[in-house]
């Protein structure tokens, strides 16, 4: 009888190999699962066309899908925390499916959105990223930040592997063709690492303090645990409205500067790959002064990145300025989950990373739609960037109130 490999002996639990052989599978299922997030603002140009649609309108299904991503993480969280991720993926892997076909198949506008906002949002890819995360935090103690930094790379690795395949097949084949062969890629290649995940997570029983965190579950930053959430989840809300104005519009804006769409789509990916690095060199900060300082420094950063986009609009400026958005926000959003790890029991980890994350779809929604119809109403995207710095200093003084209140307990 063969000896069972050590990296599936029953015995491996946090910090083992088989924990880091399951990140892997976790960072190939949130590079393909989170790809339609990136998909639409390729698309985003000719689906306005096609359909005869003003810029807002157009943004609907971003808006849509991110809502519904935000709610399914919270909903597949809890799924994830009672049966494990193996169904929810399996789930997932059917209904993003389906829903690029769906969407590539639909005749207006509103049935285009709604097949990203309930099949591949709430149904599809809200699996593959705040049940992820949340699974993540609970296989690792020593190294969770960095972990959980590889994790949600994986978000930026589609941003930065899709859009230029997507555009090549949208020029070649048209953008219905190609929603159709993205569905059936995302269901079968889905199909075949979901089982991969079949193991339950092992819980931590406690709380584990990193520098800045409060050892008291009981009262999070001096507050109750559902008041430090609603902080939490605020934080969310403003730092993605911010965070979505560029990485939505930077296709349509490049675009209307007259450079081309496909010349958006390099930058949307110099911008997710640059975020690649962020992530991970923020989960390093993370593991060193806490998830809440590193998400105090990420907020800082990405307003300044916002700032440099109003005063230039040149071509070679533009590759560069989006390039240092990903370098300085690409830890922001991960940092969330380690605050909650951090400073909330593990049991409440899905249910928590959850909400708070649905927050920041809805902040990511609300981002790109805002953005939308300040150009419709201004016909300029100047004003639409300073909304964003706007909706960053929220953030921002939010997170310094948190830290404050922290420092105090």
């Amino acid at each position: 009888m063969h000896a069972v490999p050590k990296f599936f002996s029953p015995s491996a639990g946090v910090d083992s190999p088989y924990a880091w052989f399951r990140l892997g599978a976790s960072l190939l299922l949130m590079t393909i699962g989170n790809g339609a997030m990136w998909v639409i603002p390729v698309v985003l140009p000719i689906v306005q066309k096609d359909f005869g649609v003003g810029r807002a309108e157009a943004a609907l299904p971003y808006t849509l899908m991110m809502l519904g991503f935000g709610v399914g993480g919270m909903l597949m969280g809890r799924m994830a925390d009672r049966f494990g991720l193996f169904p929810p993926l399996i789930v997932a892997a059917f209904a993003t499916g389906a829903g690029f076909m769906l969407a590539g198949m639909s005749n207006d506008i509103l049935g285009f959105a709604l097949a990203h906002g309930l099949l591949i949002g709430l149904l599809g890819s809200s699996v593959t990223f705040a049940p992820l995360l949340a699974d993540t935090t609970l296989w690792f103690a020593r190294r969770r930040g960095i972990a959980l930094a590889v994790c949600a790379s994986g978000n930026y690795v589609a941003g930065t592997v899709w859009p230029p395949i997507v555009q090549r097949f949208v020029e070649t084949a048209g953008w219905r063709d190609t929603y159709l062969g993205v569905g059936a890629f995302c269901c079968i290649s889905m199909l075949l690492l979901a089982p991969l995940m079949r193991r339950r997570s092992p819980l931590q029983p406690a709380v584990v303090v990193k520098p800045g965190a409060t050892a008291s579950a009981d009262r999070p930053f001096g507050l109750s645990p559902n008041a430090a959430t609603l902080a939490l989840c605020l934080a969310g809300v403003a730092c993605c409205v911010a965070m979505a104005m560029p990485q939505v519009h930077i296709v349509a804006y490049c675009n209307d500067l007259g450079y081309g769409a496909a010349r958006g789509a390099e930058m949307l990916s110099v911008m997710l790959a640059c975020g690649i690095v962020s992530r991970l060199v923020s989960g390093l900060i993370c593991d060193r002064i806490g998830g809440l300082r590193t998400l105090l420094l990420g907020s800082m950063l990405q307003g300044v990145a916002l700032l440099l986009f109003l005063p230039f609009d040149g071509l070679v400026s533009l590759y560069v300025i989006a390039g240092l958005f990903g370098l300085f926000q690409g830890g922001i959003v991960p940092a969330y989950a380690i605050v909650i790890r951090e400073h909330f029991p593990a049991s409440q980890t899905g249910t928590r990373v959850g909400a708070v994350l649905l927050f920041t779809m809805v902040g990511m929604a609300l981002g790109g739609w805002m953005s939308g119809k300040v150009f419709d109403l201004t016909g300029s995207y100047h004003a639409a960037f300073l909304n964003g710095v706007a909706w960053n200093l929220l953030n921002l003084s939010i997170v310094v109130l948190l830290l404050r209140r922290t420092m105090r307990t």
